[in-house]
This record gives C-alpha cells, structure tokens and sequence, in this order.
C-alpha cells in the first residue's frame, strides 16, 4: 500500500502532537520533545525495511537488458559477495555481511560485519588477513562464515570470491614466448 507523505507525516506526529494532530503547527519539529531519550535506547532500523526503501533504486544497482525483455540486475554496493541484486546478498540491508577482497602483497582479507557496531561505521568490520595457500585459506572462510553459524547460506558464495581473488593474485610467468614455427 503506497500512502502519499503528506498522509503519513501527521500519522507519525500523532502521538507527539496536540490532540489536533493535522494542524501544521502540531506537527511542527520545535512541538517535539526527544530529551529524555538517549543514542542507546534509539532502534535501529530492520533490514527488510531498508530492503524496500532501496531496492527499487540505489546508486548501487546496475541493470543489464539481455535478449527481450529479460534483464539482470547487479549491484556494486560493499559486501555483496555475488554482486547480485537481491535481499539475500545485500550488503545494505543485512546485519551480518562477508567480504573477501585483495590485500596487499599477494594476500586476501576475510572481513566480517559486527552485529553490534552498526551506527559506528569506522569498527564496524571485524578485518582478517589470509597469506596462506588456498587449502587453509578455504578452511578458514569455511570456520568463519558456515561452522561458525554467522551466515551458513554464504558457505557457497563465499568460497567462490575466495576462488576468483585468489586466482588473480597469482602473477603471470613472465618470458619469451615461443612463436610456432608450423608452415
């Protein structure tokens, strides 16, 4: 149901308000009082609520028309680890989001979102560098993301990144090329 903004502002003012809660100055800012509530007992906001505000339209989303009317859509936003549009792999809607990116000097950072820390952008990631071979990088992405029942359903997805970033890293052999002398 989609109500126009000058239906729900008053609604929400209501409570605040004098009795004549569609009276302009009734619904003003300066009638409101917020002095006795404190950062700590302010809610946050839930992710699907989110979800529904941005998924229509963000400045992260791509879309991408493929033969007729079927398109994709992708998103570019931070710790969406398929890069897909959906709830599911939102790095904005959800509280607890992977990311698996390069590091420096031929590592891969494992960095995981606290559950705890969501209005504090600066420590909101728990940050893990990985300079060890695939096997033992794979195992720890597995314990951090699936055995630890943080996000189980981003086992698969989480491994994949690590696949493709670790694949990157490797550096090309470098020489002289043989040309086919075939006639």
């Amino acid at each position: 149901m989609n109500l126009p903004l000058g239906f729900i502002i008053p609604h929400i003012f209501h409570g605040f308000a004098s009795k004549s809660a569609f009276a302009p100055q009734a619904a003003s800012l300066q009638n409101l009082r917020f002095s006795n509530l404190s950062l700590k007992e302010m809610a946050t906001v839930p992710g699907q609520l989110i979800w529904e505000i941005v998924k229509k339209n963000n400045s992260f989303l791509v879309k991408e028309f493929g033969n007729g009317t079927a398109g994709v859509k992708f998103s570019k936003e931070p710790n969406n680890l398929y890069n897909l549009h959906s709830y599911k792999h939102s790095g904005l809607a959800n509280k607890k989001t992977v990311t698996i990116q390069p590091g420096k000097d031929q590592s891969v950072l494992l960095a995981t979102s606290k559950t705890k820390k969501q209005n504090k952008p600066a420590s909101l990631l728990n940050k893990s560098l990985m300079k060890k071979e695939f096997y033992r990088m794979a195992k720890a992405v597995t314990n951090q993301v699936a055995d630890n029942h943080y996000r189980p359903d981003l086992k698969k997805a989480a491994l994949a990144r690590l696949s493709v970033v670790h694949r990157s890293l490797k550096v090309a052999k470098s020489g002289v090329k043989k040309k086919n002398r075939q006639a």
